[in-house]
């Protein structure tokens, strides 16, 4: 069953980055199919319940560590109705431990759109003008 709320803050990108979570004591390396300043979908077989809080880090090909951020569940694909198009995985909201967190990897993921999309395509997504200062 899909449990999904499409009502999105920030305009998602589709890019595939490897992402490494804990779950009952198993370690899993998946990988997100888009991501916004505000969260990511993470494509996987095994989905967490929805409202389930984790830690986990995500690989950006520019940075040497990886970003270790807490997520929340707010969705979910099950498998049941996964497709090609729409594939098995969880809608993940960012959750900042404070306000500088969150403007660190706002910038983090914005960059990441710019480096994987161009400027121009960057902008158009987020139909903003090149002088505009982010929010």
């Amino acid at each position: 069953m899909i449990e999904h709320d499409d009502r999105r803050e920030s305009p998602r990108a589709p890019i595939e980055l490897k992402v490494e979570y804990k779950r009952l004591n198993t370690f899993f390396a998946d990988y997100t199919r888009n991501i916004s300043r505000g969260g990511t979908f993470i494509k996987t077989d095994k989905p967490l319940r929805i409202g389930t809080e984790f830690l986990f880090k995500l690989q950006i090909p520019s940075l040497t560590n990886p970003i270790t951020l807490t997520g929340k569940v707010k969705w979910i694909v099950d498998n049941q109705v996964a497709t090609e198009d729409n594939p098995a995985g969880m809608g993940i909201q960012f959750v900042y431990a404070s306000p500088e967190q969150r403007n660190e990897v706002e910038g983090k993921v914005e960059q990441l759109m710019v480096d994987s999309l161009g400027q121009h395509l960057y902008q158009k997504l987020l139909k903003k003008r090149p002088d505009t200062p982010f929010e």
